[in-house]
């Protein structure tokens, strides 16, 4: 068994395969699912998904796509379902509303037009077509690099996010303008890298500037792990929740 399929199988998933649409014996399905993506040219990628435990493929649900940090690229000491939103899903699990996808990075990047991005939405297109998923309802957050990359994705593709949550991570100077529509709710630490800090800082301004009103939490005495304090806002899903595009 591979240090990956040891990693997602200590959180309880069991393997998905592939296919569109998903079969009624496989409804059953529900949890962290250990999935593979292919591309056109065959090759193969890795990701988890979770289904929230009620899912019987009768109704709609909504989802959110999450990037994880450099330290869980392929090859790293961890793997994405195990920092960030993972745990608390995992902890929430029997009735979390949400299907989670949870693509990894091969390449230390989650800019929008690398080839991680593409693969990620390409993933993220894979599960909407097999699964009963909710276009107006559909979630993007981040962190650290992954937070970056929620900028990233949300600049180069605004029309496909009901709302946003960056978490400690910087953002391009050009991204208020293009993600201004999008509702978006940003985390850091004070005390993490004073450029990442500013960072975030500057785009909620450009943001409030333009008209939007995003919320900002900004936690005082705490440095580039503000991840695990954000994802364990309780009034974080519900807000999410309260989120649709028009």
């Amino acid at each position: 068994m591979t240090r990956w399929r040891a990693a997602v199988w200590a959180v309880g998933v069991v393997v998905c395969v592939a296919a569109s649409p998903v079969r009624a014996a496989d409804a059953n399905k529900v949890g962290f699912l250990e999935c593979v993506h292919k591309d056109a040219g065959g090759a193969e990628a890795k990701y988890v998904l979770f289904v929230p435990h009620d899912y019987k493929g009768d109704r709609e649900y909504p989802l959110i796509l999450f990037l994880h940090g450099s330290g869980e690229t392929r090859g790293g000491k961890k793997q994405p379902v195990e920092v960030g939103l993972g745990p608390v899903v995992k902890k929430r699990a029997k009735d979390f509303p949400f299907l989670v996808v949870f693509p990894q990075s091969q390449d230390r990047t989650w800019r929008a037009d690398s080839a991680d991005g593409k693969r990620a939405l390409a993933i993220l297109d894979e599960v909407r077509k097999r699964y009963k998923v909710d276009p107006k309802r559909v979630y993007l957050t981040g962190l650290s690099m992954g937070g970056s990359g929620t900028w990233s994705f949300a600049a180069a593709h605004p029309n496909r996010w009901a709302a946003i949550v960056p978490i400690c991570g910087g953002a391009g100077p050009d991204a208020a303008a293009k993600i201004k529509g999008i509702p978006c709710w940003a985390f850091v630490g004070d005390k993490d890298r004073a450029s990442l800090v500013e960072g975030m800082r500057n785009t909620l301004r450009g943001l409030w500037a333009l008209g939007a009103h995003p919320n900002y939490t900004e936690y005082p005495d705490v440095g580039h792990n503000s991840w695990d304090r954000a994802y364990n806002t309780e009034e974080l899903y519900p807000w999410l929740l309260g989120h649709r595009r028009p």
